[in-house]
């Protein structure tokens, strides 16, 4: 940021910090009579001076997720409830159609022990699991870091391998493709079957498909969910017997049904059928 930039953004500053002044100055006029609305200052996407985070348009960041400062999230991608990506001394990138589930952390390294500057970078269709912290470390393309699971500074996990959940991974360590590691601190457990390397991709698919509805319920208005409210009560109270006996048959309102690659049970419809 040049010269320029600072002074436009202390003077901003100034301007926000005399109208929260008047604001507390008028509270005391008011005396006992006052009422003072507390605001929330958290900021889904936030700068940190000149740098921003640029997310994609097709991606999910999740209202109280903060995503801070030298950030890039690629389309597909989810950034759930909870997470903080902080990238204020250095950057971080998450690929496409990756997955950062609840309260997980990511952060970068400005510097360490052995002196390296560390960004954080996180390839497609990751699945990092909740609660996991990733320090200034590299996961490739269609790894899948288990639940609470601590990635320290240089830690590289290759495509296709696995820590386990509540793994610690020690600084400068390198998990390599087709395995499983984890314990405290993390080793070698056993090779990946075929079965679970099919399982990561799938795993980004279903969190893609899951974080479109969830941007879908976050983008409602109060006045669709008021009536989507009216819609569960009513359809709440359905008995089906009762009305098999009567002959009536009830359609559930579309607003009601989930996409058909959310639900377990079943199977994404072709289109061309």
């Amino acid at each position: 940021m040049g010269t320029l930039g600072k002074a436009i953004y202390t003077v901003g500053f100034w301007i926000r910090e005399t109208g929260q002044a008047i604001d507390r100055l008028g509270c005391r006029l008011q005396g006992n009579y006052y009422f003072q609305e507390q605001l929330s200052r958290h900021r889904t996407l936030m700068n940190i001076f000149d740098k921003a985070p640029v997310v994609d348009k097709d991606a999910f960041v999740a209202p109280s997720a903060s995503v801070i400062g030298d950030v890039q999230v690629g389309r597909g991608s989810s950034i759930w409830y909870g997470c903080v990506l902080r990238g204020d001394v250095n950057s971080i990138s998450v690929g496409t159609g990756t997955n950062i589930q609840d309260n997980s952390l990511v952060h970068v390294a400005k510097s360490n022990l052995s002196g390296k500057v560390l960004p954080t970078i996180i390839g497609d269709n990751v699945t990092i699991g909740h609660s996991a912290v990733i320090h200034g470390c590299t996961v490739e393309d269609e790894a899948f870091v288990g639940m609470g699971a601590i990635l320290l500074d240089a830690v590289v996990v290759e495509k296709h391998a696995m820590v386990a959940a509540g793994a610690l991974v020690r600084q400068n360590t390198r998990v390599p493709t087709g395995e499983v590691w984890g314990g405290n601190p993390a080793k070698f457990l056993r090779k990946l079957t075929d079965e679970e390397i099919a399982f990561i991709s799938q795993s980004a698919t279903n969190y893609t498909n899951l974080a479109q509805v969830h941007a879908a319920e976050n983008a409602k208005s109060f006045d669709e969910i008021e009536f989507e409210k009216l819609l569960r009560k009513k359809f709440a109270r359905r008995d089906e017997e009762y009305d098999s006996m009567l002959g009536v048959v009830r359609e559930t309102p579309p607003e009601l049904i989930l996409p058909d690659n959310i639900l377990p049970d079943k199977a994404p419809k072709d289109p061309q059928k």
